[in-house]
C-alpha cells in the first residue's frame, strides 16, 4: 500500500543564548534530530561553518527520504539567530523539534507550520511558551 504523503512545512526562527560555536558537532546532531523525529537519511548530513566576520555561524542540511532538513545559524549579532527549516512528507512532532533546539537556550521562537499539500494553509501558530529551564513548558504550550 502507497503511504499518503503529508507535505508538512515547519519553519523556525529562534533567538538563542548559547548559539553553536565552532567546535559545535552539527553533523552529529542534525543526525540526531533526524533518528529523534523518525526519519531516515538519503544524503548528508552535509555541514560547513562560515568563518566570515557579520556571517560567521554554521549551514547544514541532510535530505531525508521524505524530503529535507536545512539548518543556518549566526553567532555575531545582537541575539544570535538558528534559522531551522524541516519539511517532510511524513509526519513529524513540531514538539520533538524544540525540544532538540533547547540545547541552544532560546530565549524567542518564531514559526510557521504549513500544509503544502493544500495551498500552504497555516496548521498551526501558537505562542511557544518556555519553562525558567528554557524547555518547551507543556502546561502552556499544545503542540
Amino acid at each position: 500500500m502507497i503511504p499518503h504523503l503529508q507535505h508538512k512545512h515547519l519553519l523556525i526562527r529562534a533567538e538563542v543564548n548559547s548559539p553553536p560555536l565552532k567546535d559545535y558537532d552539527l553533523t552529529k546532531e542534525l543526525e540526531n534530530l533526524v533518528r529523534h523525529i523518525n526519519m531516515k537519511i538519503l544524503s548528508g548530513p552535509h555541514t560547513a561553518w562560515c568563518p566570515v566576520k557579520g556571517n560567521e555561524g554554521w549551514s547544514g542540511t541532510v535530505i531525508i527520504e521524505t524530503s529535507s532538513i536545512t539548518f543556518h545559524s549566526w553567532t555575531e549579532s545582537h541575539y544570535p539567530v538558528i534559522q531551522l527549516d524541516v519539511y517532510s512528507c511524513k509526519d513529524f512532532s513540531i514538539k520533538t523539534i524544540l525540544l532538540w533546539l533547547s540545547q541552544f537556550e532560546p530565549e524567542k521562537i518564531d514559526y510557521k507550520f504549513l500544509d503544502r499539500e493544500h495551498n500552504f494553509r497555516e496548521i498551526l501558530n501558537e505562542q511557544i511558551q518556555f519553562d525558567e529551564q528554557g524547555y518547551v513548558d507543556d502546561n502552556k504550550t499544545d503542540l
